[in-house]
């Protein structure tokens, strides 16, 4: 794809890190396709999480994470630096958790937040 970046700004557990080894063999996504972890506008706290599978684009940075490769706009960074990305499967919680230090607002289900 292109050069890694030794030290990112985010971590993936290794519980999530599972589950997504497990979606890209399951969901057969493409060879050339990285996980994409970053921000957009919008959610009921002002940005909302991104989670998914993509391909390099301008602005992005390469990272290894768990033996997984992630894409990061580096304009995104400043949002998700120490972000800790976990993965729940219990009765009340069931998906990809998002632990940011840098949030100083969320919504209740978690998938927005402020900075």
């Amino acid at each position: 794809m292109s050069t890694v970046i030794a030290d990112a700004p985010i971590r993936i557990t290794t519980k999530a890190a599972e589950e997504i080894r497990k979606i890209l063999v399951t969901k057969q996504i493409p060879e050339g396709y990285a996980l994409r972890v970053g921000v957009k506008g919008g959610g009921c706290s002002g940005m909302s999480y991104v989670l998914g599978f993509d391909k390099k684009k301008e602005f992005d940075q390469l990272f290894e994470i768990e033996g997984i490769q992630v894409l990061m706009d580096k304009r995104h960074g400043l949002y998700l630096i120490d972000t800790t990305v976990d993965y729940h499967d219990g009765l009340n919680n069931r998906g990809f958790i998002f632990d940011n230090p840098n949030a100083t607002a969320t919504c209740g289900c978690g998938s927005s937040f402020s900075a």
